[in-house]
């Protein structure tokens, strides 16, 4: 049996922690290297990435057809992938000492949404993401010249990489969507 021993309260650190930034109060657009409304294009692109991780993950359970375990398999890796996207985009974002949303909720709130799924049909379910992924290459493309105007180079750098990963999965789906 655990006996614990006599609990002492820890002496708070000699030096003052800085608080995080609260929710950044600018507008969407950056403009002249506003670090806030950077942060909050960042926060809206991870709140894309976790609905695409979503819908990936739930095409990969629903998807029919005679390409079933090529495209089974391609999804769990993509969706796998969005959830490493996010973290790691949430991670810098986290680094640049601003707050990400407290709950699911706040998260959805912080973005624009995606074109949604609205058949079980395959090829429509896979059209809808192949969208959606197209969509996630032009975002990142576009914050990654202001992520260089504010001198976040690791963010800046990060877009080009999720540029080309969202990119190259858009291909592969549009490759197996055509008929040959």
């Amino acid at each position: 049996m655990y006996t614990p021993g006599p609990q002492t309260q820890q002496p708070p650190p000699s030096g003052v922690t800085p608080e995080p930034q609260t929710k950044p109060k600018a507008p969407g657009k950056s403009k002249n290297g506003d670090v806030g409304a950077f942060i909050q294009q960042c926060i809206s692109l991870a709140s894309y990435l976790k609905e695409l991780e979503t819908q990936s993950h739930l095409i990969h359970l629903n998807y029919e057809g005679a390409n079933f375990l090529g495209v089974h398999g391609f999804l769990k890796d993509q969706y796998e992938a969005h959830l490493e996207q996010f973290d790691t985009l949430s991670e810098f974002i986290r680094s640049m000492d601003y707050l990400m949303p407290m709950c699911s909720r706040g998260l959805a709130d912080a973005g624009p949404g995606i074109q949604h799924v609205t058949s079980y049909k395959g090829t429509e379910m896979l059209a809808t993401y192949y969208k959606n992924l197209e969509e996630l290459g032009m975002k990142s493309k576009k914050l990654e010249p202001i992520a260089a105007k504010v001198g976040a180079i690791d963010i800046q750098n990060y877009m080009a990489e999720l540029c080309g990963q969202a990119f190259k999965a858009a291909w592969q789906i549009k490759a197996t969507l055509r008929n040959g």
